[in-house]
């Protein structure tokens, strides 16, 4: 599918303030329901025209630290910067939430519904249906407009709550599983969507559990964990610091090196093709020459480990 320009422009005045200001600090930041900690002491920085990923396991404190970035809930402790000075109530129309539950209207038309999120926002009528009209041709969805939001399948409900969280240009988009429901034609437009605004400035926070979609999207990462940053900063650096420790290779014939533990930590056979995670100080081309003397090989690539692996080593460790 073809990308097109994004239907709002950022003049230049505004993009420079928003580089300059768009940063967004926690600084040991912690929430607490009764006796449960949710957030734990948690900082973390995010720099504009980045994707910033919050990742981690259900019941992490993502949704918690999302809605306490831009001012849903408070902090008990701890401090949130966002443009360069603490929180405050001012921010909140420059900031753009979807949530991961659906927060519409369902008896108001599509339309109707993206007008009224707009101009909660401060936009004009004329500015608001100028701008909705062209985020629903970009999402194919000029043909339901006039549908009621119940009319609309899960997927496009979620290019419609998506539309009414950016019609207002916010400079701080946070999306909460932003992916969920979309189709991979849609899935593609939303990535093509988010990285355009990042490249205009904008600073967009991302949480979600599709690994694969925040390795391709996020330039940062924060990994939590019971409500603790296990792994937070530079996704390419932390990816860097696991090393070249995985190998994707596919073959006919016989697989009995995969069983041997001096080269082979473990594997996952995936039909097609299977990844060996290498043991410590194993030789790959030693894995190589045994590979190739019992089977056929059409591929083997030594790799870095996917955000998914580091993911599930992270979490795994005894005190994360």
């Amino acid at each position: 599918m073809a990308s097109t320009s994004l239907p709002v422009a950022l003049s230049s005045s505004r993009a420079r303030n928003s580089a300059v200001e768009g940063t967004v600090e926690l600084s040991t930041v912690r929430k607490c329901y009764g006796d449960f900690v949710a957030v734990d002491d948690l900082s973390l920085s995010m720099q504009p025209g980045k994707i910033y990923g919050l990742l981690g396991p259900n019941g992490a404190g993502k949704t918690s630290t999302l809605r306490m970035i831009i001012g849903i809930i408070v902090p008990d402790s701890g401090q949130i910067t966002v443009f360069g000075e603490p929180l405050k109530r001012g921010h909140k129309d420059r900031f753009g939430y979807l949530p991961e539950e659906r927060g519409l209207y369902k008896k108001m038309k599509v339309l109707e519904h993206l007008l009224f999120l707009a101009q909660l926002k401060g936009l004009s009528g004329s500015e608001a249906l100028k701008r909705a009209g062209s985020w629903c041709e970009r999402f194919e969805l000029s043909a339901w407009t006039d549908k009621k939001v119940e009319e609309l399948s899960k997927g496009m409900q979620q290019k419609v709550q998506f539309i009414g969280a950016i019609l207002h240009d916010p400079e701080l988009i946070v999306m909460d599983e932003p992916f969920s429901g979309l189709d991979p034609a849609s899935t593609v437009v939303l990535k093509d969507v988010l990285l355009e605004l990042a490249k205009r400035g904008k600073t967009i926070l991302l949480s979600t559990h599709g690994m694969d979609q925040a390795e391709k999207l996020c330039h940062s990462i924060c990994l939590i964990n019971h409500g603790r940053a296990v792994l937070e900063g530079d996704l390419s650096q932390i990816k860097a610091g696991y090393g070249l420790c995985n190998v994707q290779i596919k073959y006919d014939g016989d697989a009995r090196f995969l069983q041997e533990s001096r080269l082979v930590q473990s594997f996952n056979d995936y039909g097609n093709y299977v990844e060996v995670r290498l043991a410590p100080g194993a030789d790959t081309q030693e894995l190589l020459r045994l590979a190739s003397a019992d089977a056929r090989l059409s591929k083997f690539e030594v790799m870095e480990p996917s955000l998914e692996e580091i993911f599930i080593a992270a979490v795994s460790k005894p005190n994360a």
